[in-house]
């Protein structure tokens, strides 16, 4: 069973966003989700806004970090996503 995200965690990883990935879109595309495709466009591997979208809500629930529609739109791979939430949960204002 995976572990459950908590709200005071100190970082989220790669690892964290490819369970979350795999918990709403499934394993293939979890396995998508590497070091090396870090940087390389969620559409590029196949994941859509609306993808995007399903796996920001997750994490905003598992973490209670309100994300706002227009932050979502500019995570546009998982480097993104990443930096993105670890600024948040480190008190940073993106």
């Amino acid at each position: 069973m995976p572990r459950a995200i908590v709200a005071d965690m100190q970082k989220f990883t790669l690892d964290d966003l490819k369970r979350v990935v795999g918990k709403c879109l499934g394993a293939s595309e979890a396995a998508e989700l590497t070091e090396e495709s870090a940087d390389t466009p969620f559409e590029k591997l196949g994941l859509d806004s609306l993808a995007r979208y399903e796996v920001v809500t997750v994490i905003q629930e598992e973490l209670r970090l309100p994300i706002p529609d227009d932050d979502v739109d500019q995570m546009a791979t998982a480097r993104m996503v990443l930096d993105y939430v670890n600024g948040r949960l480190a008190g940073v204002a993106p």
